[in-house]
């Protein structure tokens, strides 16, 4: 397959002469420090000749990337999609029998909308963290009703940025829609006060759904939180899910374990779904910072305006200094496995990741823990480490994840989270970890008929269809440590 036409590799389908699927091969000679290119962008330079045909990887390409980078704002004139986003209808609503762009979901009391009805527990300070998932266990086992815990193992020992980060981190969980009620479970001696964080939600709660427990002032904390968690249960057990539009989706795009395919099949592919969802009043978020290194100006150029254009330039730079401030190099991102799957560079895993985008317009950019105002597509600070970065997709306000991966993994956050394959081999291998096998576009599924059928699935799971992750328990998040622990 070639990309691009101005590309000098050329991207294997099948094992040949000794090069894997998914990898590159030159299309011609390419000279010791010329640009590689691919997806029509350079994605590095050659270490040293390179013949024609020889298999171009790691060990004959260097990344081009160095530290921050002024940036000048090239709006374009105009952001549309490279395919009719209007020709790709959301399934009839069941109950009327018309083509509405619906959904049956939960309403909340903030106008927030809601794709799940679970009970979460969320402890403010690790020490609590074991009861936090005592209690979710066993209540969920008494009473049938779907109760987790989100384990952690911060709250306490922290200072600056990294206290202020774990407790907006909770804020949001705690405020989710996808959440029916919550019990918030501290210690009582943690720096996470549990006072604090509840002052903090007083005029944002439902307070008969979100229910607080110090664990230190009361003499059975066990006794007390199956307590509380039985009252919650009475008020969410008469939620019913009702019909809301389309508009109020609010999407994470993340991938992980990305391979030679993940740009090629399923991260355009989610291009395709976010432009068509943002057309309908929808709003995506994409993130991963570090991997949008090399393919920024692309989403720069489409910021709405110059001020969300210099939010973006922040965002990048502000980014890298990070790294240079722990004295690492900027471009030391593509983990084994991404090198195993065909990415050579940070350049080439950012211009896969970034088309997770699509083409739409920028319309704002988020800071860590920050929550969505703005509809439509939006950047948001968070690494790209795959459990890190879809719990900062969640606490944004994401009701679900779509994450494309070519390696494969069974993780999932707090709320659904739907494994996209990039390759036919991966979802036939662990079908019960792949919600949707992207490979289908490699052997004869079209553009349309894929991202009409990876909408469906989006409808189907906000309507209550089970993802894989929701099917084997598997529910985690993490939270982004930078400083000193005390």
């Amino acid at each position: 397959m070639i990309i691009n036409e101005k590309d000098n590799v050329e991207i294997l389908l099948q094992p040949e002469d000794g090069i894997p699927a998914g990898h590159k091969r030159a299309r011609r000679n390419i000279e010791q420090g010329e640009n590689i290119i691919k997806y029509g962008y350079p994605i590095g330079q050659a270490t040293r000749h390179i013949d024609k045909g020889e298999w171009v990887n790691e060990n004959n390409i260097k990344t081009n990337l160095e530290g921050t980078l002024e940036y000048s704002y090239h709006p374009q004139t105009q952001h549309t999609a490279s395919h009719d986003v209007e020709s790709v209808q959301a399934p009839k609503d069941m109950q009327n029998g018309k083509a509405e762009r619906e959904i049956n979901a939960f309403l909340r009391h903030d106008n927030q909308c809601g794709i799940r009805n679970d009970i979460w527990v969320i402890p403010t300070v690790g020490c609590v963290a074991s009861l936090a998932q005592r209690l979710a266990s066993d209540f969920q086992q008494k009473s049938g009703y779907p109760t987790m815990a989100f384990a952690h193992t911060f709250g306490c020992s922290q200072l600056g940025c990294d206290h202020e980060q774990t407790r907006q981190i909770l804020y949001s969980l705690t405020t989710h829609p996808n959440a029916g009620g919550v019990l918030v479970l501290g210690l009582g001696c943690e720096n996470n006060q549990l006072s604090t964080l509840r002052d903090m939600l007083d005029e944002k709660i439902d307070t008969t759904r979100v229910r607080f427990l110090e664990a230190q002032k009361v003499k059975d904390e066990y006794e007390e939180g199956m307590r509380i968690l039985a009252e919650i249960h009475d008020v969410v057990k008469e939620d019913k899910r009702i019909p809301l539009p389309v508009s109020m989706l609010r999407i994470g795009l993340k991938c992980g374990g990305s391979d030679g395919f993940s740009g090629i099949t399923a991260n355009p592919l989610l291009g395709r779904l976010s432009d068509t969802l943002i057309a309908q009043g929808a709003t995506t978020i994409l993130t991963e910072v570090p991997e949008m290194f090399g393919a920024e100006t692309l989403l720069m150029d489409r910021c709405c305006d110059e001020a969300t254009f210099q939010k973006t330039v922040r965002l990048i730079n502000e980014f890298k200094e990070y790294y240079l401030s722990h004295n690492l190099p900027v471009g030391e991102n593509p983990s084994p496995g991404n090198k195993a799957g065909g990415i050579s560079t940070l350049e080439e895993k950012s211009l896969g990741c970034v088309q997770k985008g699509g083409s739409a317009t920028v319309m704002d950019v988020l800071d860590y823990g920050q929550q969505l105002t703005t509809p439509g597509l939006n950047l948001l600070c968070a690494p790209g480490n795959d459990l890190i970065a879809s719990t900062a997709l969640a606490a944004s306000g994401c009701q679900m994840v779509l994450f494309t991966t070519g390696r494969g993994t069974p993780f999932g956050t707090c709320v659904p989270t739907l494994k996209v394959s990039t390759n036919n081999e991966l979802a036939a291998q662990k079908p019960h970890w792949i919600d949707f096998n992207a490979g289908c576009l490699l052997t004869g599924t079209s553009w349309e008929e894929a991202t009409q059928q990876l909408l469906q699935l989006v409808i189907n799971t906000a309507n209550g269809q089970s993802s894989r992750n929701e099917e084997n328990g598997y529910h985690e998040i993490a939270i982004w440590k930078n400083g000193v622990t005390l």
